[in-house]
């Protein structure tokens, strides 16, 4: 419980890494539409606060804290140090270096973003390689093995006079179940986190 129990920040802290990566690109893009179409960064800012729920949260505490009186700059420093994701993290960064310099925003945040779309490219990619020996195995172990098994089974029990009761039957149902759902929770979990 002890183990379970420390790790629970981690998860959290990787299920707010997943809901950023689904939104980074379209949220990032939206934000450069914003801003090219001369709407004032802090007007982008509360726009993408209300479109995206997850990278959304981090542009509305920028918000926040700039009403409460802090600067655009420390307000986004502040996040810039929150945030779990590193490609947010660095999309926030050439905003701060963009306001800083004065350079144009847009300019910076389309060279990050093609960076990102890249990285989240080469994951599809790999998960793609990945799932065909995992789709592989699981025809093999979770399909072929215990239909075969099972009908083997029956007529070796019909050879030998062995008796197979309804409890071993639920058994082998029980056991197909299990490994049905840890071969989903295998896939799923392998899964990149991209919203196409």
């Amino acid at each position: 419980m002890f183990n379970y129990f420390l790790k629970v920040p981690d998860v959290k802290i990787r299920k707010k890494q997943i809901g950023i990566s689904k939104e980074i690109v379209f949220g990032t893009r939206f934000l450069m539409i914003e801003i090219e179409s001369g709407v004032p960064v802090y007007n982008a800012f509360i726009n993408v606060s209300r479109v995206y729920p997850v990278i959304g949260s981090y542009y509305g505490k920028i918000i926040d804290q700039i009403n409460m009186g802090t600067s655009m700059e420390d307000a986004i420093n502040e996040t810039i140090e929150l945030v779990p994701s590193p490609n947010l993290r660095k999309i926030l960064w050439q905003i701060l270096n963009s306001i800083k310099t004065g350079a144009d925003v847009t300019d910076a945040l389309d060279s990050v973003l093609e960076q990102i779309i890249d990285e989240q490219k080469i994951a599809v990619e790999e998960y793609g390689r990945k799932l065909n020996p995992l789709a592989m195995f699981y025809m093999l172990i979770a399909v072929i093995a215990p239909s075969l098994g099972s009908t083997m089974l029956i007529i070796f029990s019909s050879f030998v006079g062995f008796k197979i009761d309804m409890v071993s039957l639920l058994t082998m149902v029980g056991l197909l179940c299990f490994m049905q759902f840890m071969f989903y929770g295998l896939i799923k979990s392998a899964r990149p986190a991209v919203d196409i």
